[in-house]
């Protein structure tokens, strides 16, 4: 019986882990095509929420305009999703070894904690809306339970041991 829980231990822990590199590769590969994923949201604006509309119409157009006459400027976008794909690899550690590597884990529950201050902080300052900030910040709150909840599985199963 023991060893059946921790094989389903084990079993969550790597579903939660893969549940959280998942979110991580998928922000970061769609950051990268970002004004062409835009275009295709303006273009089916009507399907979006009304108070979406505006503010994506916006942003659409400000990066097609500055994609146009300097496009370097996009290359920060593109380091933002290189450093998902990279903080992504991190998990691979407690994936494979998740008591050994739990320090990853906790990593990960900081930075979700972390994105609180610089939405709130930083979201303003660039006139961002505050509905927009609310959904950066539910990144936290989603990646934050997902580890916290793998935290606590990789305790049981270092009791076990």
């Amino acid at each position: 019986m023991r060893e059946s829980n921790k094989n389903q231990l084990e079993k969550k822990i790597r579903l939660l882990i893969i549940s959280f590199i998942a979110g991580l590769v998928l922000s970061g590969v769609t950051a990268f095509p970002i004004e062409s994923q835009l275009q295709i949201a303006v273009a089916h604006k009507s399907l979006l929420p009304w108070f979406l509309r505006g503010w994506l119409v916006q942003v659409y157009e400000a990066i097609k305009a500055t994609n146009a006459i300097y496009p370097f400027i996009s290359y920060g976008t593109d380091w933002l999703a290189f450093a998902h794909l990279v903080i992504a690899v991190a998990f691979i550690g407690p994936l494979r070894d998740p008591i050994r590597n739990i320090w990853v884990i906790q990593f990960g529950m900081i930075a979700c904690v972390m994105i609180f201050p610089l939405a709130l902080i930083a979201g303003p300052i660039r006139e961002i809306p505050f509905y927009w900030q609310v959904i950066d910040c539910s990144f936290g709150v989603f990646g934050f339970i997902l580890l916290y909840w793998c935290f606590r599985c990789i305790r049981q199963l270092e009791a076990m041991h």
